[in-house]
């Protein structure tokens, strides 16, 4: 893909992602009612666009955005597919703190 083409996706990208997020933001539906699934699909489909917009960026993949994305993914994509326990594979995304890791030697 060369820089043209890759623009070119990302110029669609923008158009396509404020259609579906304006239409996110003015579904009325709020937990527990019966169209919640389909405002959740909007929020699922405005996070994809924000992965493609991180992954086509010019210059390096900038990994701070792709591990939000794939958090946010993950994250919706739980109430989908609760099996797959894809909210639990969010802890191992972020490094945890020195501090709050368990110290094996002091018992």
């Amino acid at each position: 893909m060369n820089e043209q083409q890759r623009q070119e996706i990302l110029d669609h990208s923008w158009k396509i992602h404020a259609v579906v997020e304006n239409s996110y933001r003015r579904h009325p539906s709020v937990v527990g009612d019966k169209d919640w699934d389909e405002k959740q699909r909007l929020l699922l489909a405005d996070m994809a666009l924000h992965l493609l917009q991180s992954a086509l960026a010019p210059g390096d993949l900038p990994l701070d955005k792709l591990t939000n994305n794939i958090h946010a993914i993950l994250t919706i994509s739980d109430q989908f597919l609760p099996q797959a326990q894809l909210k639990a594979a969010t802890d191992k995304l972020y490094p945890q703190p020195q501090s709050l890791k368990p110290n094996k030697n002091k018992l």
